[in-house]
């Protein structure tokens, strides 16, 4: 059974604080490849800064999502993702029209189930990681939220609710699967 877990979405939905949660709880996670690429950018010569090269960003992104993803089988146990190949293979598609993303997604799948984070403004902010405004944060998730089934994913929107129910709602649907099998 395939154990890699995505958690995508609206960027600013919460997935990095419901991450933080279930690395709490003992699972395995992997950070976002963009706010690891926009660190050590920022230490560097910043030429894959998103707001500086959005191309350069997602293709870096994309490298990293690889190497993320071929690490996780190593786990024992679930290992979630905050966002990974889709979403970066996804944005380069979109700023160039190189046609990637179904390529990469058939080489390097995930578990069925991919739970998305919704808009939800009451909780989005800019950090310096994250300068873009929330209509650019929307617009994204339209598009990871139109792509992710058309690639043959079991889309699960989260509910807007507090970071240990997200992780419980995460956890049960996992968990049920299990048993079904």
């Amino acid at each position: 059974m395939n154990r890699s877990v995505l958690i995508s979405g609206c960027s600013g939905g919460g997935k990095s604080t419901l991450l933080a949660e279930l690395a709490a709880r003992g699972h395995a996670v992997v950070e976002e490849p963009g706010r690891r690429i926009v660190s050590q950018e920022a230490e560097g010569d910043g030429a894959a800064l998103p707001w500086v090269n959005m191309a350069a960003f997602a293709r870096r992104a994309i490298e990293m999502a690889i190497t993320d993803h071929a690490a996780a089988p190593e786990q024992s146990g679930w290992t979630f993702f905050d966002r990974g190949l889709i979403d970066a293979a996804a944005a380069l598609q979109h700023l160039t029209g190189e046609p990637i993303l179904e390529k990469l997604s058939v080489a390097h799948r995930y578990h069925q189930r991919v739970f998305l984070t919704p808009p939800w403004p009451e909780i989005y902010t800019t950090d310096p990681e994250r300068r873009h405004g929330f209509d650019e944060a929307v617009a994204e998730y339209d598009r990871l939220a139109a792509i992710y089934p058309m690639l043959g994913y079991d889309v699960f929107m989260l509910p807007k609710i507090s970071v240990a129910d997200r992780a419980d709602f995460i956890l049960d649907c996992l968990s049920r699967e299990t048993r079904q099998q």
